[in-house]
């Protein structure tokens, strides 16, 4: 196989686009034939996948069995569900104070009122912020005609 070939295969295999043919087209390549000099710098890889392929453990693992406790049944699940919900309806109830219309007109009444000060505040700050401007005025035109 030609080495152009192969280093566009192979710059698919380290993109991982590659499928399994190509890849062993890869390893056949890079441990059965000459390689081309500008591609030997790949070839451990490749001889390390096959040494890899080739290991096996000697060790013996066990997977501990694992019971399901008798003591946990499905009915618990169903009644701790039932409680929470209970309880979050009871919050909802319970967070409504039951409020007279005459104290939700005043709660609006208030809220509106709030919106009014910090907007009055605003127009207030930005006044403010315009004075300094004139104090540096009074400031300059005092050095200018002498009045200090």
């Amino acid at each position: 196989m030609e080495s152009s070939e192969i280093e566009k295969i192979l710059n698919a295999y380290f993109e991982g686009n590659t499928t399994l043919e190509e890849e062993a087209t890869l390893r056949d390549y890079f441990n059965n034939h000459r390689v081309a000099d500008y591609l030997l710098q790949y070839k451990p890889i490749f001889i390390g996948l096959e040494a890899a392929k080739e290991e096996q453990s000697n060790r013996t693992f066990q997977v501990p069995e694992s019971e399901i406790p008798t003591s946990h049944k499905p009915w618990r699940y169903a009644v701790a569900v039932a409680l929470i919900v209970a309880m979050g309806v009871g919050v909802f109830y319970n967070s409504n104070t039951g409020m007279t219309p005459e104290e939700k007109e005043a709660l609006v009444a208030f809220e509106n009122s709030k919106k009014a000060m910090l907007f009055l505040s605003e127009k207030l700050n930005k006044g403010a912020e315009q004075l300094s401007y004139v104090d540096e005025f009074t400031t300059a035109k005092d050095m200018v005609f002498g009045k200090e």
